[in-house]
C-alpha cells in the first residue's frame, strides 16, 4: 500500500517560518509606506512661465548644425 509521511514542518520549525514570513511581510510593507511618502514629498518641477529669467533665456538654447546662425561647424 502506500506508506503515508508526515510532510509538515514540526512544532519549533513551523512557528519560526510564521514569525519569519510576518517579518518579511512587514518590511515589505514598510518599505512601501516609506516609498510612497517619499514620493509625495518630491516638489513638482518648476513650470516655465515660473522659472527664473537665466533659465527662461536658456529654454530655447539648443541648436543643431542646420539651425546654427553662424554657419558653421564648432570645431572649426
Amino acid at each position: 500500500m502506500i506508506a503515508l509521511e508526515n510532510l509538515a514542518a514540526e512544532g519549533q520549525a513551523s512557528l519560526f517560518l510564521i514569525l519569519a514570513g510576518v517579518a518579511v511581510a512587514a518590511l515589505l510593507l514598510g518599505a512601501f509606506w516609506y516609498g510612497t511618502r517619499r514620493t509625495a514629498r518630491r516638489r513638482a518641477p518648476v513650470r516655465p512661465g515660473q522659472q527664473p529669467p537665466a533659465a527662461q533665456r536658456r529654454a530655447q538654447s539648443w541648436e543643431t548644425p542646420e539651425n546654427d546662425p553662424d554657419g558653421g561647424d564648432a570645431r572649426s
